[in-house]
């Protein structure tokens, strides 16, 4: 049963109260209607980068469900009302789908990455998931494409016949890829961020009792500090900010 309730504003990101169930059908329904839509897996990095750049706000504004992925999302949630709120998590929601797609035979395509990292991490849902059909997979280079290079990598996957295309360029690159495919590529495309480095095994995840206290940013900081120094030091703190002054705001409403 495909979960009816509309979004919620955190900040100016609407976030959709669902559920790993609740994703994957309404994924297969998209699948099987041949809706040309996409899906993003919106952490604080995602709500903040949209905050400071109104064109990504409309890039996420458009998706046709929007996940909380990050744990501080989902107290938000919960401190607006959907009490039981869980963590729909990008990468779990790609190991979701792929149980989900491998019982309803539904071919998926990944896009992203490198063609090592491809080889590998088709070599280990196949393995995880018996019956799933991996239709094709690309390795864009890491540089704008041209129009005509989208436009082939749309005509590469519309004749794999996929109908799920997980996009793992991470942010805010892929949802501005997804963005510019809509309506044009006839696949559900579900952006995953660091999925593809994770089920590949080149990148370690968070212990899950780290991502259960919401600090797996503080293991990806660990890991990568050069990288994601801002992301965390400066997308975290403004985020609290804005989001407790919208918390009070909506008490001071009721």
């Amino acid at each position: 049963m495909i979960n009816s309730l509309n979004p919620i504003q955190i900040i100016a990101t609407p976030v959709y109260p669902t559920s790993y169930e609740d994703a994957c059908d309404r994924i297969q329904a998209w699948a099987q209607s041949k809706t040309s839509c996409y899906v993003v897996a919106a952490n604080v990095h995602v709500v903040m980068t949209a905050y400071w750049q109104r064109s990504y706000q409309q890039v996420i504004n458009g998706a046709a469900l929007v996940t909380p992925d990050g744990m501080p999302l989902v107290m938000g949630l919960r401190l607006l009302g959907v009490k039981q709120q869980q963590r729909v998590y990008g990468p779990d929601l790609m190991l979701a789908w792929c149980d989900r797609a491998a019982q309803a035979g539904i071919p998926l395509y990944l896009y992203g990455g490198t063609k090592l990292m491809l080889d590998t991490l088709q070599q280990n849902l196949v393995q995880r998931f018996p019956g799933l059909i991996i239709a094709g997979t690309h390795a864009p280079p890491f540089r704008p494409l041209t129009l005509e290079e989208e436009r082939a990598d749309r005509d590469r996957i519309h004749a794999s016949g996929a109908s799920v295309v997980f996009v793992g360029l991470g942010c805010p690159k892929q949802e501005e890829w997804m963005a510019r495919q809509q309506g044009k590529l006839n696949a559900v495309m579900v952006g995953v961020g660091a999925a593809f480095s994770f089920h590949s095994g080149e990148v370690s995840q968070a212990p899950r009792w780290m991502m259960a206290w919401g600090l797996e940013w503080l293991y990806r900081f660990a890991m990568e500090p050069a990288r994601l120094w801002r992301r965390y030091l400066i997308n975290n703190p403004a985020f609290l900010l804005l989001f407790s002054w919208q918390l009070v705001r909506s008490r001071r409403s009721h």
